[in-house]
């Protein structure tokens, strides 16, 4: 694994000189490179270079001890009052602040590393982990970069008055789609609604919930980790 810096952000990279890219978003409050385990784990094809770009805020206490990151800040106070009462925040009608300036990161992020490393965009999976799921989503869906495919572990519809009007533009974009079915942070009916919205818009979602929280857990890796083989193929 080594360091680069693509546009403003900071990469693990595993891999060189491949034809086909992985880049995963990871979660709100996680250390860059909490994803990176998941290299040796996903099936993809052979020379499959992958990417896990850290995220450009570093929260300070309470929020976090330590090297913790997010793409862009959340209401702890707001999500503690949703936990003690039973009831996950709904996410679908907020739109963050700091959203546009994550997505712009991503990707001239992607623009440096496809310029550094020579894969395309249609050779190039997409996806994440919680809030680096949903900020994939907000990319593909702000963008019109032919990838391969998009990886959505543990995401929830976001943003829906920016996002729903821009996803027939997307019909045809494979799109892979876990979430655990007591997930006390981000509500499975959100991600529900997610799936079934990206499905309305022509989008084809491969759907697997499983009985967990808000963890990857091994049937959303199993399934994502074929659908990366499936949608890179081998050349």
């Amino acid at each position: 694994m080594t360091m680069h810096r693509y546009g403003p952000l900071q990469v693990h990279r595993e891999g060189d000189g491949g034809d086909a890219l992985v880049v995963l978003l990871h979660g709100f409050g996680a250390p860059g490179d909490d994803l990176v385990p998941l290299a040796p784990l996903v099936d993809a094809p052979p020379g499959t270079v992958f990417a896990f770009p850290e995220a450009p805020l570093e929260l300070p206490p309470p929020y976090a001890l330590g090297n913790a990151r997010a793409w862009w800040m959340i209401d702890l106070a707001a999500v503690e009052r949703a936990l003690a009462a039973g009831q996950p925040r709904a996410l679908a009608d907020e739109v963050p602040e700091g959203l546009a300036d994550a997505r712009a990161a991503v990707v001239e992020a992607l623009d440096a590393m496809q310029a550094d490393l020579g894969i395309p965009p249609e050779r190039t999976v997409l996806g994440g982990f919680s809030q680096g799921a949903m900020l994939s989503v907000d990319v593909a869906l702000h963008t019109d970069r032919p990838f391969a495919g998009l990886v959505v572990l543990s995401g929830n519809l976001l943003a829906a008055r920016e996002w729903t009007p821009r996803m027939p533009a997307r019909a045809g974009l494979p799109v892979f789609q876990s979430h655990g079915e007591h997930d006390p942070l981000l509500p499975f009916a959100g991600a529900e609604a997610l799936r079934d919205a990206l499905r309305d818009a022509g989008v084809p979602v491969e759907w697997v919930a499983f009985p967990g929280g808000h963890e990857i857990g091994a049937p959303a890796l199993d399934g994502a980790s074929a659908f990366v083989r499936r949608v890179l193929g081998a050349r």
